[in-house]
This record gives structure tokens, C-alpha cells and sequence, in this order.
């Protein structure tokens, strides 16, 4: 009787300790571990040796938020979703795109970046391209190396030119050599900011992509915690300063032409 009663007590320990929620952990620990890539700008990497971007300043708003402290560490991407299930880390923030087949392992928060492939112009063209169809018989410019191309190249009759990098083919446009480039939404204020040339975004194509933060399955209270530290942080425009801070907008909003 003595060896029943202590299995039943120790079952329900273990029962009770794997239903302990992530919130009760990171709270007894004072600290949240988050994963990111550090080599991934604007979004997360390293100047003079610390970590910054936009991603780092939004996950130490939300830390704070919960009541604790952020805790870093980088990963290769390849490695990263292995590790958050693993253990070695509570959340990733390195824009993780949302997906069903990510979301059959993780659970995600509410989306905190959405973006799509869009296109570049140049300032003063007085042209409207407003889909790739209106490209052909255009010159586009894009990166080596993406599926843009594959996209471009789908429609016909675009002159699809390729780049090692952006600073590349945006010099091009800049310069008249090609129509329009090519990119993704969240860079694009970026990239034009840095290169200061009188370039801005054109018209977004494609389906939108929502990016959120993946935790493992099965913690409602943090999950909870989590989406209620974001929509704060975008109540009370603090999301907004540190979007506007790395890219010129809102990046939680849809993307739009300039």
C-alpha cells in the first residue's frame, strides 16, 4: 500500500511539473531566452560587437512587458527551430514566418511583421506599374539567388535582370539602366534609406506573409502573456516607434505603395 501511494504521488509530480506553463518558468527564472540569428540586418545583428536591430529592441519591450528580463542567444537558421524545441531557448524572433506545416509543432503569437514581394521605382518615374504585367517589355532587377526570378520569369515578356546584391541594382535603377527592382516589403525602406538614392517603394505583389513568434505547444498562459505584451506595445505606439525607427512604417501593417 505504502509502494502504491508513493507511484500515485510521484505520477502526479510528474504529471503537475509537464503541465507547468513557460510563463511560471521564465517568471521564476527572471529571465526570457530568445533565439535569433544576430547576422540579419535590419532586423537582428551586431555593431560594434552588440546585438541590435529591430527585433532585438522589440524583444526586450516585450520582456519587460512580462516582468522579466531578455536573454540572447544566436543561432544559424538552420538550427534554430531544432533548438527552440529542443529546449535550448523559450521563443525565436527572427522573422519565422507562420506556416501550417510550423504550426503542426509550434505555437506561434499573433503576427507582429507582414510583408510581400514589392517593387522599387525610382522617385521622379512618372510611369504606374502597379502588378508585374504592366513590367513586360521592362527591365527588372533583382538579387541572385531569390525566387523573384522564378516569379518574374512566370509571367513573360520581362527582362529579368540579376544582381549579387541590392546595393548592385538599385544603383542600376537609380541610374535609369533598368525599369523597377524587386524585394521584399520589409527591406525595401531599409535598403533605400541606406543607399540615400532618390528611390522608394512601388507597388506590393503577391500574397501577404505574416512572421510571428514560435514557442512549443502547449503553454496558454504565456501564450496568453505574449500576445497581450505585443498588443500593449501597439496600443501604446511603442511597436510603432521601434518599426519607424528601422524602417520608416509600421511594419505590423500591411504593405503599401509610396
Amino acid at each position: 500500500m505504502r509502494k502504491f501511494l508513493l507511484a500515485a504521488a510521484l505520477l502526479g509530480f510528474t504529471i503537475h511539473a509537464s503541465a507547468t506553463d513557460l510563463l511560471d518558468t521564465i517568471k521564476q527564472r527572471g529571465t526570457l531566452k530568445i533565439a535569433v540569428e544576430g547576422t540579419y540586418p535590419p532586423f537582428n545583428f551586431k555593431e560594434n560587437n552588440v546585438l541590435t536591430g529591430f527585433e532585438v529592441e522589440l524583444a526586450k519591450a516585450l520582456a519587460q512587458k512580462i516582468g522579466v528580463k531578455a536573454e540572447f542567444s544566436t543561432s544559424e537558421w538552420s538550427a534554430m527551430l531544432a533548438g527552440l524545441q529542443a529546449g535550448k531557448y523559450d521563443i525565436v524572433i527572427n522573422q519565422v514566418g507562420i506556416t501550417d506545416k510550423r504550426k503542426e509543432t509550434f505555437d506561434f503569437s499573433e503576427p507582429y511583421t507582414l510583408s510581400s514581394p514589392q517593387l522599387i521605382v525610382r522617385n521622379n518615374d512618372t510611369r504606374v506599374f502597379k502588378s508585374l504585367e504592366d513590367l513586360k517589355g521592362k527591365k527588372l532587377g533583382l538579387g541572385q539567388g531569390t525566387n523573384y526570378a522564378d516569379i518574374a520569369k512566370a509571367v513573360g515578356g520581362i527582362d529579368v535582370k540579376t544582381y549579387p546584391g541590392s546595393q548592385e541594382y538599385l544603383q542600376d535603377l537609380a541610374l535609369s539602366r533598368i525599369d523597377a527592382a524587386l524585394n521584399d516589403s520589409l527591406l525595401i525602406p531599409y535598403i533605400v534609406k541606406k543607399t540615400k538614392l532618390p528611390l522608394k517603394a512601388g507597388a506590393p505583389l503577391g500574397d501577404i506573409e505574416k512572421s510571428g513568434i514560435p514557442f512549443v505547444k502547449g503553454n496558454p498562459k504565456f501564450k496568453a502573456s505574449l500576445n497581450k505584451a505585443l498588443a500593449d506595445l501597439q496600443a501604446e505606439g511603442s511597436f510603432a516607434k521601434i518599426s519607424k525607427k528601422w524602417f520608416d512604417r509600421d511594419v505590423s501593417k500591411a504593405p503599401t505603395a509610396q
